[in-house]
């Protein structure tokens, strides 16, 4: 019995040094993963020059707000590069949830001659790089259709991705067929079954891609970065890295401007941490 004892004690003592040593490697990698996040923040507190300065520390001498201030008025467009990321973000998430959620029902639900062509076409694009095919791109907007520095050129070529009509594929292909036939019976119309029965059905996976969505085009830096000459109309990435002063730079100021661009994806991650979650596996579902 003693001996069993033991055992168990060593056991139990075993565990807890197990998930005491995983606890710290955890906390390590959080610690790492954040503080640049924490760096950021703080600099963004300090004054201006207080960044640049040889004896600078992790947490500023004066807190004050004066870098927002000077970003704001040193850059005239900085409140302009906001709005642009806005509508583009906006625009390109609500046409990939109409869209592509359409097509994804269409060809995982209704039949039409060619559909599985058709399909495998569509996937067949999401194995060329995204680099290889902004040449022809760019010279089909600027040249062609004549809309460069145009909310179309940032809009247009994100509008429906083949990723997001696979993912909707997919999803509603585990949505029984016999439902739908049944409001087909009843005198329902394509449409009416998308929007009264699909969707609520979906709205796990066209959440998922909002989320995704929204934040691959507000971060989105390259084709933005190609596609726009003037400050105007320049995204708050791209405004960002141009953010340029005269004879010196100032750290604190840019690190405001990183805040302002970062808070939106905070702000979106803490609301619908749950979807976030969830995308982990929507895209799993046999199709």
């Amino acid at each position: 019995m003693s001996f069993l004892l033991k055992s168990t004690k060593k056991t139990q003592l075993t565990d807890k040094i197990r998930i005491a040593v995983s606890l710290a490697v955890l906390i390590l990698f959080a610690v790492l993963m954040l503080f640049p996040i924490y760096f950021m923040f703080i600099t963004s507190l300090g004054r201006p020059v207080e960044a640049g300065s040889a004896n600078y520390s992790l947490w500023p001498r004066t807190v004050t707000l004066d870098s927002y201030k000077f970003f704001f008025e040193f850059s005239p467009y900085a409140l302009r590069w906001i709005i642009n990321s806005t509508i583009v973000a906006v625009a390109v998430t609500a046409g990939n949830v109409l869209f592509a959620g359409m097509a994804g029902y269409a060809f995982s639900k209704l039949q039409f001659r060619g559909r599985q062509l058709l399909f495998w076409m569509f996937l067949g694009t999401m194995m060329v790089p995204y680099q290889v095919i902004q040449i022809p791109l760019y010279i089909l907007t600027v040249n062609i259709l004549n809309m460069q520095d145009t909310y179309a050129a940032l809009i247009l070529p994100s509008l429906c991705t083949a990723y997001n009509i696979f993912l909707m594929k997919q999803f509603t292909s585990s949505v029984p067929t016999e439902i739908l036939e049944s409001a087909k019976i009843d005198g329902a119309s394509q449409p009416r079954i998308f929007v009264s029965i699909v969707v609520p059905l979906s709205k796990t996976v066209l959440a998922v891609m909002a989320i995704t969505t929204f934040m691959d085009n507000w971060n989105s830096f390259f084709w933005p970065m190609l596609i726009t000459t003037k400050d105007y109309m320049k995204t708050i990435q791209v405004g960002l890295a141009a953010f340029r002063f005269a004879n010196t730079t100032y750290f604190a100021p840019m690190m405001a401007g990183a805040c302002v661009a970062a808070l939106p994806m905070f702000i979106l991650f803490f609301c619908l941490q749950r979807y976030f979650l969830e995308g982990v596996t929507v895209g799993a579902v046999k199709g």
